[in-house]
């Protein structure tokens, strides 16, 4: 198909007013060629690399439309669209795999949109209703979605760009299996790819390696999300350790561990008299982990009062430390971490929304045990070899191993290497960990 000149579309409506679009992408070369063409059509493009920074963008200076790729690096392809929905309910949101759209209003420069994307596909060799995409060449969710036939192609656009469309919409009423855009694939995770200090080889955790060795270097905020005892705490080290702060401090607080009261005063500190028994000044968490990472445990436990005053603090860079009336600058990088789902939080008021997007604005989930139980018995490795650092290491029965295997795992990674900790205290100078050491301890479900 031979490219249409965009001077084709001049007579489109509204022609002279500048309009203003939003393009979100974690593949920059998929971002400006959607933003070539569009700014040829006159309109102001920004792009945005994910779901959080759209959402800003978004709250900052209201687009008349988004385009979002088929996949967010930070955030959930649905929530981010209902939410988004919702709060800007004028903005006209273009996806590019034509899913998620069903029942929303369709703004009045749609096929200009469609014709961006069409021909950002057509640059990338990528077409609707191609040859079926093999699997491996993306991470990404492949599927074939059926959507409603969309409404007749706007008259105004020439033959060659009403092809793309007449070629792949049936007539109204009936329904027509689209492909996704795949923009750009990226090579799946390879065991070489793993980080030391993330043990295991099932898909899931090569995931987690390969999102840590992506933002390690950038400066973006990280929020860590995952069950308890996943290891998130090892991510946020790791996400450390390959950044460029590696030689600075590495500063974490548990919000659930410590008093509400206290907590304040914990994270950006105090003057000397600022509360009973304040007997002289401490600087807090935050400032004693400047120039470095700011770890931020169980954030979703933080209390609403304080959500705002860190709201600000990275919003600005400065902090105002308890009792005092000066503010500090300090430059840190913050990674949160929590075991809820804030998403869920937000809707029930108990997580600020405007917190949440600075924070997410790149999104690692750690997987359950449970997810990936292939790599059980390369975990029992590594925490016999660690247990054995100081004595000859143990090796496990299959008994033992086959004991393992039948646990559902609640307390996840973290269980395990208690209950293997507890069966070589129990073994003594046996050499191997036998079924009958194996002890769950309390059962919590």
């Amino acid at each position: 198909m031979q490219p249409v000149p965009v001077s084709a579309l001049s007579s489109s409506p509204a022609r002279g007013r500048s309009r203003s679009a939003l393009v979100a992408s974690a593949d920059r070369s998929f971002r400006q060629r959607v933003a070539q063409t569009l700014t040829g059509l006159r309109w102001q493009v920004r792009e945005v690399e994910g779901g959080a920074q759209a959402w800003a963008e978004a709250d900052a200076a209201l687009p008349e439309a988004i385009i979002v790729d088929s996949w967010l690096p930070d955030l959930e392809m649905s929530e981010f669209l209902k939410e988004f929905h919702g709060s800007f309910p004028g903005v006209d949101v273009v996806t590019t795999n034509g899913e998620l759209e069903l029942g929303a209003p369709r703004g009045p420069y749609r096929q200009e949109l469609l014709y961006a994307l069409h021909r950002s596909q057509d640059s990338d060799t990528a077409a609707w209703n191609a040859a079926p995409l093999v699997a491996e060449q993306s991470t990404r969710p492949v599927r074939s979605t059926q959507v409603q036939a969309l409404p007749a192609v706007h008259p105004v656009l020439p033959a060659a760009a009403n092809g793309f469309i007449a070629g792949s919409i049936a007539p109204p009423g009936r329904t027509v299996s689209i492909r996704p855009f795949v923009s750009s694939p990226s090579p799946s995770a390879s065991t070489a790819e793993r980080l030391p200090e993330l043990v295991g080889n099932d898909a899931c955790m090569l995931e987690v390696s390969r999102r840590v060795r992506l933002v390690a270097p950038r400066m973006a905020s990280v929020l860590i999300e995952g069950p308890t005892g996943s290891g998130k705490e090892i991510v946020a080290e790791a996400l450390h350790r390959l950044s460029v702060r590696s030689r600075k401090p590495f500063v974490a607080i548990n919000c659930a561990a410590i008093p509400e009261s206290l907590l304040e005063a914990e994270l950006f500190g105090h003057t000397r008299g600022a509360f009973t028994g304040a007997v002289q000044g401490r600087v807090g968490r935050i400032e004693a982990a400047d120039g470095g990472t700011l770890f931020l445990d169980e954030i979703g436990e933080m209390p609403l009062a304080l959500q705002s005053k860190l709201l600000r603090f990275v919003e600005c860079g400065e902090l105002q430390r308890v009792g005092d009336n000066e503010t500090v600058k300090v430059d840190v990088r913050i990674i949160a971490a929590t075991h809820q789902r804030l998403a869920q939080q937000i809707q029930s008021g108990a997580f600020r929304a405007d917190l949440y997007y600075r924070l997410a604005v790149f999104l690692i989930r750690t997987p359950a045990l449970s997810e990936h139980p292939a790599d059980l018995s390369l975990l029992v490795d590594h925490f016999l070899a660690r247990l054995g650092r100081e004595a000859p290491v143990k090796r496990i029965d299959p008994a033992a191993l086959a004991k393992l295997a039948a646990h559902n795992w609640p307390g996840n990674v973290r269980e395990l290497e208690h209950v293997l900790e507890r069966a070589v205290i129990l073994a003594g100078e046996e050499p191997a960990v036998s079924a009958q050491e194996i002890d769950f301890g309390l059962d919590v479900n």
